[in-house]
């Protein structure tokens, strides 16, 4: 695992190429969050996939997860791309309107970035700013972010820039037909693409109990929405991370029938706006 923390001019947390096995606990601006990263089961090669919790100098955090893809040297380039450009806009930013340009422009650069590499590189991004008692997300493919109160309200959740999400949610696709769906992991939009397109969503209200999730689809292809609602919910946050990293390892190498099952790399990162309560 490389960590990014040490070459930081600033108090931020990233991993790439995660190997963990259990959580971190991080301090995140005014909140606390857990992050965990975490390579397929069923292969040797780098864990494409990449995390950061970034604490921004004016107020806030900004949390960020990328699931890179194209092979796997360009998988793994192109995520720590994502997160090291993310990293350096947000630098000298403040929370608000300030957090809202930096982060824009950390997708445009990194864009160009992997672009510029000419090697088919590609990788998702979400952003989610917490500040001032909101949280704004900022996707870019099929990474998740979700904002849930104690008793399982849906506050925000991003639709998964892919074809078989816009079935869902236009509904000629069922919910529990697509975790199944030969088509599930196409996406349409990603960092690396001359189309990539970023979607900003609207400030959400963030309460003291609440609990946002960024994830890849290592955990949002193993486990459906309710269950992961269920596991993060309630409970000190670094036991709830530790029950959703076991549930959906356990979908990945263990077949259940009816179940969806595939192992993958699985990044995620929970967050809590109030400090964790002691284990």
């Amino acid at each position: 695992m490389t960590a990014l923390t040490d070459s930081l001019p600033f108090d931020a947390t990233g991993v790439i190429d995660g190997v963990m096995s259990a959580p971190i606990l991080v301090g995140a601006g005014p909140g606390v969050a857990a992050i965990l990263s975490a390579r397929s089961p069923i292969k040797e090669s780098p864990n494409e996939d990449a995390a950061a919790v970034i604490p921004l100098p004016g107020g806030g955090v900004a949390l960020a997860v990328a699931d890179g893809c194209g092979g796997h040297a360009a998988g793994e380039q192109a995520a720590r791309i994502a997160i090291e450009t993310l990293f350096g806009c947000l630098q000298t930013s403040a929370s608000g309107a300030r957090a809202r340009g930096a982060v824009l422009d950390a997708f445009e650069r990194a864009n160009e970035r992997i672009m510029a590499l000419g090697i088919g590189a590609g990788t998702t991004l979400a952003v989610a700013v917490i500040a001032d008692g909101a949280c704004r997300a900022y996707h870019a493919g099929d990474s998740e972010i979700l904002l849930i109160g104690q008793r399982g309200k849906v506050k925000l959740q991003t639709l998964a820039h892919a074809p078989v999400a816009y079935g869902v949610e236009a509904g000629v696709i069922d919910e529990r037909d697509a975790m199944h769906h030969e088509d599930r992991a196409l996406i349409s939009n990603m960092l690396g693409s001359g189309e990539m397109r970023i979607e900003v969503g609207p400030a959400t209200a963030v309460a003291p109990r609440d609990t946002a999730l960024l994830a890849t689809d290592g955990v949002t292809d193993n486990l459906r929405a309710g269950e992961i609602i269920d596991l993060i919910r309630t409970g000190p946050i670094a036991a709830a991370a530790g029950r959703l990293f076991n549930a959906a390892q356990r979908r990945m190498t263990t077949v259940q029938p009816g179940e969806p099952g595939k192992p993958d790399d699985l990044t995620f990162i929970l967050y809590r706006p109030a400090p964790s309560r002691p284990e």
